[in-house]
């Protein structure tokens, strides 16, 4: 009597693990499907092409922005990513994948699609909780083609004044040519050849007036056609930050130049191509102007003062001897000759920031580096 229910109890006892088992295992497995329907939802949701590829290279998941802007489909999941790596025009795709997967670094490039758009793209490494193991890599892009492209107006407007100045060059030289002859004969008249004198007076103003005549209407087809006009904007300093990066970027990264950041203030109502020539031209000169004891370090800032924007530039380069230090801003003045440069880059700094009524400021101590200081008005803007 006593076995059986000895039996029974532990019949009982098996039967209620059993059901206790089965409660915790569901319950794992509704936790599960609900974290799945959640990362369900968001990559049907995001409006970013993300990719998700596993440790051994294999397309696991990706976003309905990338069907879209990398041609992708249903039937891709499951397959090797070099099987679709033609729809990426980035060569080194796959290397960087492999490297982030290896290393467990984060890598940050600008690619360009078949469909001629530009990304910026960032490959992360998925590590797992549990084991704390780099599973793949989670690659997201950020559509940076507006950036790109507004690049290329900035360009093509830079080449257009080039242009314009080796024409008006080009074209100056007869009637300086004929200046020149004229004044020589003009010193080999005799005295009692006088007569000729009026003659030479008349060239002379024919050819000062045909210089004028070509500088004149240069200038006017120039600006009269001119498609960028200056017009004000509400621009993000962050990205005119950006837009400076990516065209430095090769110079930034010959230099292993290492920039931070402390953006306070980010808005402001200016000219974009302006403000964009101020950032680059600051930015550029930090990395050019470095020292050779020492990797560039570049630090840009933002903060708001008096109704100002102020933009600082610091780098610690080779620094501005004293008796340069206001020569700077002068046209063709040059910090050094070791490096190429025409010496207008700081003066054209200065004559956009006094003409939309800021100013600028340096502080430099030689072989140290230095902090260039923009302030430019806040125009009914609310900092």
């Amino acid at each position: 009597m006593i076995l059986n229910h000895f039996c029974n109890f532990r019949f009982k006892l098996t039967l209620s693990q059993s059901h206790s088992g089965m409660h915790s295992k569901n319950r794992q497995i509704n936790t599960l499907t609900d974290l799945n329907e959640e990362l369900e939802n968001y990559f049907r949701n995001t409006i970013i092409p993300q990719l998700f590829v596993d440790r051994s290279l294999i397309l696991r998941k990706f976003t309905p922005p990338a069907m879209k802007q990398f041609r992708l489909k249903e039937g891709d999941i499951g397959r090797a990513l070099a099987d679709v790596a033609e729809n990426f025009r980035f060569p080194t795709f796959i290397d960087n994948i492999k490297h982030v997967i290896a290393t467990g670094e984060i890598l940050e490039k600008e690619i360009q699609t078949t469909d001629r758009r530009w990304y910026q793209m960032n490959i992360l490494p998925y590590i797992t909780r549990v084991d704390q193991l780099n599973n793949g890599v989670i690659i997201t892009f950020i559509d940076i083609t507006s950036r790109i492209e507004d690049l290329a107006e900035q360009e093509k407007l830079v080449a257009e004044q080039e242009l314009l100045l080796d024409t008006i060059a080009h074209d100056i030289k007869t009637p300086l040519t004929s200046l020149g002859l004229n004044i020589e004969m003009m010193k080999r008249l005799p005295e009692n050849g006088m007569g000729r004198f009026p003659q030479l007076v008349g060239n002379l103003e024919q050819s000062l007036l045909k210089m004028k005549s070509v500088v004149n209407e240069l200038i006017d087809s120039r600006w009269q056609g001119q498609k960028y006009q200056p017009t004000e904007e509400l621009i993000d300093l962050q990205n005119i930050i950006e837009d400076a990066r990516l065209t430095l970027a090769p110079q930034i990264t010959e230099a292993e130049a290492k920039i931070t950041y402390d953006i306070q203030v980010s808005e402001i109502l200016f000219v974009r191509r302006k403000l964009r020539s101020i950032v680059y031209n600051l930015l550029n000169n930090a990395v050019k102007y470095r020292s050779d004891d020492r990797k560039p370090d570049i630090k840009i800032a933002s903060t708001a003062e008096n109704g100002f924007m102020v933009i600082s530039v610091e780098d610690n380069g080779i620094g501005i001897p004293s008796d340069l230090k206001y020569k700077i801003f002068e046209k063709y003045n040059r910090v050094a000759d070791r490096e190429e440069g025409n010496g207008v880059g700081l003066y054209l700094v200065k004559e956009i920031i006094e003409t939309s009524g800021g100013r600028i400021e340096v502080e430099s101590e030689e072989g140290k580096g230095s902090v260039f200081k923009v302030y430019l008005k806040l125009k009914n803007q609310d900092v």
